[in-house]
């Protein structure tokens, strides 16, 4: 992308700008933001639906869908009205294709494919995940791979080697619940409204994290798996026998016992690996004790450790349009057949998948 500009000494040869419009619509946020160059977030616009599904207890996926309907192009467009750019100016579409609910997903998927044939410009396919990961390469522009990512979200728990940008090895997986699911539940338990997982972090803060002994499923072997199923029963034990319980204690002991599983995991991929940088991401990732016992761990293992802010580790679209923009370089644009995918590997294990579906890693 270049393009020549007249000066008074003559021609001189410029790099323009390259603009992403990303969309993000996999749950209950109809995000829209654009990224310059693959690193500055010049707009990023989310309208939440918290207050609507606040009052069925969590996400109703069909009323989600509609929300995304109404809302998806009044988002687009304040996203580019904050950039200060208009339709033409873009040099790609970048969407959120999977996994998360399938009729959240469709909607912007259809919006994205729409504007990509009305401008004719590129149509660019992300994962949900691979955008998280995306996260700290925008926030922090420097970073280089290889890296370790611990993705934590309410419906992924996994840890990942990124060897290069848009290529990637699971190293572990959550075998059941996921970390996020495990804060929701429990925050259910302790009688928390939606969302549960922010709620239970405020709650713990005024709780202590070693008054209970709250199992830690470590699965033997050096497993990076996880699993967060039995801890979330033990909880529930613990509440039916124990009714006098502080739950800010619970909160806390139950939120140290997550977060102790997950940092040492991490910290065990980056020795398995010897890789020396490691980063979080996620919706989970917001999580105040997560966040400092990884930095504390992390200083005491000498690794480098990247942590997007917690405006960037929930669903937005300014990291899904980072990622897009790597995409856009290596020129894999998609189909206007794109399809949406709810249930989606980020690394495919198999070429059995449908012919349109835009795989992540070179086979």
């Amino acid at each position: 992308m270049t393009e020549l500009r007249t000066s008074r000494m003559g021609w001189e040869k410029e790099l323009a700008p390259v603009y992403i419009l990303g969309i993000e619509t996999s749950c209950d946020e109809t995000a829209a933001a654009v990224v310059r160059d693959g690193e500055v977030a010049v707009s990023n616009i989310i309208a939440s639906q918290i207050s609507i599904h606040r009052r069925y207890g969590g996400v109703v996926p069909e009323v989600a869908s509609r929300q995304h309907l109404e809302k998806i192009t009044d988002v687009v467009e304040a996203a580019l009205t904050g950039a200060g750019l208009c339709l033409a100016d873009l040099s790609g579409v970048a969407v959120t294709v999977g996994p998360g609910l399938i009729g959240a997903l469709l909607v912007g998927v259809a919006a994205a494919k729409a504007y990509a044939y009305a401008l004719k410009i590129p149509l660019l396919p992300v994962h949900h995940l691979e955008a998280h990961l995306f996260a700290n390469f925008l926030t922090h522009p420097e970073l280089e791979p290889p890296l370790v990512t611990l993705i934590v979200s309410g419906g992924h728990t996994s840890l990942v080697l990124v060897r290069e940008r848009l290529a990637y090895e699971i190293l572990g997986a959550t075998r059941d619940d996921a970390a996020g699911e495990a804060f929701d539940k429990v925050a259910r338990l302790l009688g928390l409204p939606y969302p549960g997982g922010p709620n239970l972090d405020v709650l713990a803060t005024g709780g202590d994290p070693r008054a209970i002994a709250f199992p830690r499923a470590w699965l033997g072997g050096n497993s990076l798996d996880f699993s967060f199923s039995g801890l979330k029963t033990a909880v529930r034990n613990y509440l039916i026998h124990d009714h006098a319980a502080r739950p800010e204690d619970v909160a806390a002991s139950f939120q140290a016992a997550v977060a102790e599983v997950l940092v040492e995991k991490l910290l065990t991929a980056a020795r398995t690996t010897g890789v020396g940088q490691i980063a979080l991401a996620g919706g989970v990732a917001a999580n105040s004790a997560i966040r400092s016992l990884l930095l504390s761990r992390a200083k005491e293992e000498a690794l480098a450790c990247f942590i997007p802010p917690r405006e960037l580790c929930t669903d937005n679209a300014a990291m899904v349009a980072c990622a897009g923009y790597h995409y856009f370089l290596a020129q894999r644009h998609a189909p206007l057949e794109q399809e949406a995918f709810a249930n989606y590997p980020l690394v495919p294990r198999t070429d059995s998948f449908p012919r349109r579906h835009a795989l992540l890693t070179e086979q």
